[in-house]
């Protein structure tokens, strides 16, 4: 049994910061990949980031490069996503996924049920 739970979205002003979490209850989470996708409204589920199982490797959207930093602490179970220099466009449900790195959502097992970051412009 695998279960993502993700946290701290919220409302930040466009140019503004946040950090999501997703923890993981998994067995042997130092060993699994997590990834991060968005869905905004009416629009299909895209790709954000994705981080392998040491931290070692990480991957990210062309549209967040430079802006998010995806990192994770193996000790607490836990993937962040540091979001910089929000835009109105970030506005969306975040969820982490897992396992994997690749960017195709149809290639993920587990989903967490996403939390909600909304940048007023």
């Amino acid at each position: 049994q695998v279960q993502l739970v993700e946290s701290g979205g919220g409302l930040v002003q466009a140019g503004g910061s946040l950090r999501i979490s997703c923890i993981a209850s998994v067995h042997r989470f130092s060993s699994v990949a997590i990834a991060w996708f968005r869905q905004a409204a009416g629009k299909e589920r895209e790709f954000v980031a994705s981080v392998s199982y040491n931290g070692a490797e990480t991957y990210y959207a062309d549209s967040v490069k430079g802006r998010f930093t995806i990192s994770r602490d193996n000790g607490k179970n836990t993937v962040y996503l540091q979001m910089n220099s929000l835009k109105p466009e970030d506005t969306a449900i975040y969820y982490c996924a897992g396992p994997g790195l690749t960017n195709d959502p149809r290639r993920y097992r587990y989903w967490g049920r996403g939390t909600q970051v909304t940048v007023s412009s």
